[in-house]
Order: structure tokens, then C-alpha cells, then sequence
């Protein structure tokens, strides 16, 4: 008995020496300087694809290694000067299928453990996308912040960071207190969007302003895919381009319009135009004039580049001069959530004859998931010769697995995405095939693999509109309007839950109210 005393005294020293090093750590920090936390979850998740995304696909980084993601939270930056710091949980997927239930419950109780760690805090930094989408759960984002704000406490000021194609439903609204987005399609401003929240978070730190009084929140019932929302192109360019004036007022902290998320069914899936800010009337002025400029050009948006069927996209680009030809895969986009193996495009490819013919143009075709495909690769090895079926293992809705035969030129292990990647050449054909999905959006993507996109006649990416490197990369480019999850045709998804009128689904609807709504602080709620 006496034994088992000693042990359990030594177990309690152990345990309060444990507690007294947590909270020194804790105390250990500037008291004259804010007190910050940092969490998010993020990706756009598409419901009308049968993928469903694992927890592993969000490759969360906790504690300090967040820093390394921003690069204005280096040591060396004014930022992380400025407050004291306690990042806790972030993960970050790329698009996908709607997120397990189990994922989804897993790392928001990571995030809310590591949050009651140093608790209090003055401000909370949280960092989403704004499309997740969650088995049996509507509107994550919002679950989401009301569980962080059952931990944190009302009076914590939040400054939240969204993609623009991401979703603003009411509760989010109300439950954060700053808010933006980003301005560009492609996302070219990423991290600077992700900075201005946190300068705008820090600044009404320590102007002791706090909370915004005025937050105005205009649902605008257009539904647009981003390939039509570009941007680069009018009308989203001189939309877009009212955003930044709006924000730089005296009276208003930020001003931003959300496009919303058009491949998942959820009430909340729309535009919204939010403005944040302490003049009344500056606040409610410019939120008014973003949300009807918007509407007023509803009927204007087009495709960021020529469109066609896959047929009609082959035959440009066979008898085009320009190299490299790029095409778009656009239905099974893995950026934008499609399941990525979807088999129909590269099913009809390989029916061409010009694209059998010795003396026919050379293509690259990035990419298709196929794991039982790959691990036949590395078993027979680079050189080898390789015929097996491969892909629709996930989504073959539309075409099945597809036999694929020829030399097995590369064999890359490692990518933090793809896990491993296989070259099989078939033909003038290089066809790329991973163990997980991975999107193609860079020059190092391909020529890791020992491909030269520049010297190749045809490139085909599953991906909308082209992002930077690829853009730049292209002689030409067209999109294939082809069948899968993130499908370019709305009206063929067959939505059931959003709200209607919804435009470009219903023309004729009438004029919407686009008047301003204010949403009440976050500590009145």
C-alpha cells in the first residue's frame, strides 16, 4: 500500500510540474500586446460528386509549424511583432467531395482543444475557404465559428479571411467581426487578402476600436461558376475593381463580394456583398452599390475563354499552329472538387486516329487517380511495359474504368498530394496517373516528371480556368465542356435545396431587394 502511495504522490508531482509548465508557457509572452489566436479549416467542397474527403487530404499543420504557411507571420515580419501568437489547428485540402462527418468533427476538436489551452485571447485570426461541405451538416463554416465561439467567449474580436468563391450565411456573419475576401480570380492575391485581415485585426487591437458598429450583409441571388466570374475579363474585372475604393474610405474597415460556390446544394450557396465599417451611411452606401452592380451585370458574364465540346476543342487544337494547345478538362476539376477520375475525356481521346498516327501531334494529359494502376507501376518499374485498367473507381458515372497500355516512362514518389506519380507513354501520348488526386497547375509539375509542356503540341489539364504559370505557359487555350462533379452546365447538376429565384437558373425572376442588412454584433447574439 505503501508502494502504491509513493507512486501515486510521484504521478501528481509529475502532473502539477506538467500544469505549471503549460502555464508558464502561456504567461511567458508580452502582456503589453495583444493576445492572438490563429485557427481554420478550409476547402470547396462539391455535393453533386460522389468523392468524399478524409481528414489526411487536409494536411493540418498545429502549434508554430502554421507560421511557416504565411509569409508575413516570419520572424523577421512587423506582424508577428505586433501581438502574441498562439496558432493552434489549420488544415487546408484541396477541392474535393464533401468532408467525412468524422473528419469534420475531429479536427474541429482539435481546434477547440488547442484554443482553450491559453485562453483568453483579444483576437482570433480564422482562416476558411467558405465551400466545405459536410455529411448531414449544412453550413460547416458557421458550426464552425459558433463552436469557437462557445470557447472563446463573445467578446473576442475575429477577423476572418474567405476565398470568394467561398459561401457568407447569415450566422457567419453575425458571429465574426471582420471579414474579407479575395479580389482576384485566379487567386493571385491569396495571402494578401489573408494579410489584410490580419492587419485589419490588429489595427482595431490597438486603436482599441474593436468591434465594427455597422456590419451590412446583401444576399444576391446569382449563382455563377468561376470560369465565369474571372477577374481577368469584364464584367468581374470592373466589378471587382469597385472593391478595393469602397474599403479604402474613411469609415469603413473592408468591403468585399463573395460569388458564392455554385457545385454544392445548400441554401446558403449564392453571392453575398458584405461591408464592415463604423460611418452608418458609407457602410450601407457602398454595400448597396456593390451588391446592384453586381446584379446590373448579371446577364453579362462569360466564359474566361472559348468553350466547346470535347470533339469540337480536338479538332482546333489538331489543326492548330500554336503549341503548347492547352485544353480544359473542366466537368471533373479537381480544383474546383470534381473526383478527378472521371475516365470519359480521356476515353474519347484515345479514340482519335490523329492521336494513334505515328507522325501525329505529341500530348500530355494531366491527370487521372488511379492507385491499383500505380502500384502495378512500381512493381514492374520504369522502362517496363504496363497494360491494366485504370480509373472510375470513385466516380463512373459517366464512363468505366478504362484499359490503358504502354511504356512506363516515369515513376515519381514523394509529391505531397499525388503520393506517387506514373509517366505511361502510349504512343505520342504521355499520360500521367497518381496514387491520389493532384491538380497540374505548375511548369515544376510536369517537368519533375521529365515532361516539357513548351515542346509539346497538346496539353490537357482537368482544371477550369487556367491559373497563373499555365496561362502564361499556353500558345492557345480552349475548355472542353465535359461531363463530372463541378459539370459547367448548372441546370444538368439538378439542384434541390437552394434558394430560388436563383439567377442564371430562373431569367425572369424579378428584381431581388438588394437593400442592406445589418447584422448585429457578435456580442449581442
Amino acid at each position: 500500500m505503501k508502494k502504491l502511495l509513493l507512486n501515486f504522490a510521484v504521478l501528481l508531482l509529475i502532473a502539477g510540474c506538467g500544469t505549471s509548465s503549460k502555464k508558464q508557457q502561456s504567461e511567458d509572452v508580452n502582456k503589453d500586446l495583444p493576445r492572438i489566436a490563429i485557427a481554420g479549416i478550409a476547402i470547396e467542397s462539391s455535393t453533386f460528386s460522389p468523392a468524399q474527403t478524409q481528414e489526411e487530404a487536409f494536411h493540418a499543420l498545429v502549434g508554430d509549424d502554421i507560421f511557416s504557411y504565411y509569409p508575413f507571420f516570419a520572424e523577421d515580419a512587423s506582424n508577428r511583432k505586433r501581438a502574441n501568437w498562439f496558432p493552434t489547428f489549420r488544415g487546408k485540402a484541396i477541392p474535393g467531395g464533401i468532408v467525412t462527418r468524422e473528419a469534420y468533427e475531429s479536427m474541429v476538436q482539435q481546434t477547440l482543444d488547442m484554443l482553450k489551452e491559453n485562453l483568453p485571447y483579444d483576437g482570433l485570426f480564422l482562416d476558411i475557404h467558405g465551400a466545405m461541405s459536410v455529411v448531414g451538416l449544412d453550413d460547416p463554416e458557421g458550426d464552425l465559428i459558433i463552436r469557437i465561439r462557445e470557447v472563446i467567449g463573445k467578446e473576442t474580436l475575429i477577423s476572418t479571411c474567405m476565398d470568394l468563391h467561398g459561401n457568407v450565411s447569415k450566422r457567419l456573419a453575425e458571429n465574426t467581426d471582420l471579414i474579407t475576401c479575395y479580389r482576384m480570380a485566379p487567386h493571385e492575391d491569396a495571402m494578401e487578402s489573408k494579410k489584410r485581415a490580419v492587419d485589419n485585426l490588429l489595427e482595431r487591437l490597438e486603436n482599441g476600436k474593436g468591434k465594427p458598429a455597422y456590419k451590412a450583409w446583401i444576399p444576391v441571388p446569382i449563382l455563377l461558376p468561376g470560369e465565369k466570374t474571372s477577374t481577368r475579363i469584364e464584367p468581374g474585372k470592373s466589378l471587382y475593381a469597385k472593391v478595393a475604393p469602397a474599403a479604402d474610405q474613411e469609415g469603413v474597415i473592408d468591403a468585399a463580394i463573395w460569388v458564392g460556390y455554385a457545385w454544392a446544394d445548400e441554401p446558403r450557396n449564392h453571392a453575398v456583398v458584405m461591408v464592415t465599417g463604423d460611418d452608418k451611411e458609407k457602410v450601407t452606401q457602398s454595400a448597396e452599390e456593390l451588391a446592384q452592380s453586381f446584379w446590373d451585370v448579371r446577364d453579362k458574364f462569360e466564359f474566361v475563354a472559348p468553350v466547346g465540346t470535347l470533339e469540337e476543342c480536338l479538332d482546333k487544337a489538331i489543326a492548330s499552329k500554336k503549341h503548347p494547345f492547352i485544353i480544359s478538362d473542366t466537368g471533373d476539376n479537381p480544383t474546383a472538387g470534381g473526383a478527378g477520375d472521371v475516365t470519359w475525356t480521356l476515353r474519347e481521346l484515345l479514340k482519335r486516329p490523329e492521336l494513334k498516327a505515328a507522325n501525329g501531334p505529341s500530348m500530355i494529359y494531366a491527370s487521372l487517380p488511379a492507385p491499383q494502376f500505380v502500384e502495378k507501376a512500381v512493381a514492374i518499374g520504369e522502362g517496363g511495359q504496363l497494360e491494366a485498367e485504370a480509373g472510375a473507381r470513385v466516380d463512373d458515372r459517366y464512363s468505366g474504368p478504362i484499359k490503358l497500355s504502354g511504356t512506363i516512362e516515369k515513376i515519381r514518389q514523394g509529391d505531397k498530394h499525388a503520393e506517387i506519380e506514373v509517366v505511361l507513354k502510349t504512343g505520342n501520348n504521355q499520360i500521367i496517373l497518381t496514387k491520389k488526386r493532384k491538380p497540374y497547375h505548375y511548369e515544376k509539375d510536369f517537368t519533375n516528371l521529365g515532361l516539357n509542356p513548351h515542346k509539346t503540341d497538346i496539353v490537357i489539364v482537368k482544371i477550369g480556368y487556367l491559373v497563373p504559370e499555365l496561362y502564361n505557359m499556353r500558345a492557345d487555350w480552349i475548355m472542353a465542356l465535359t461531363p463530372g462533379g463541378v459539370d459547367q452546365d448548372l441546370e444538368r447538376l439538378g439542384y434541390k435545396r437552394i434558394n430560388r429565384p436563383m439567377y442564371p437558373l430562373d431569367k425572369d425572376m424579378e428584381t431581388p431587394d438588394l437593400s442592406a442588412q445589418f447584422i448585429p454584433s457578435s456580442e449581442t447574439i
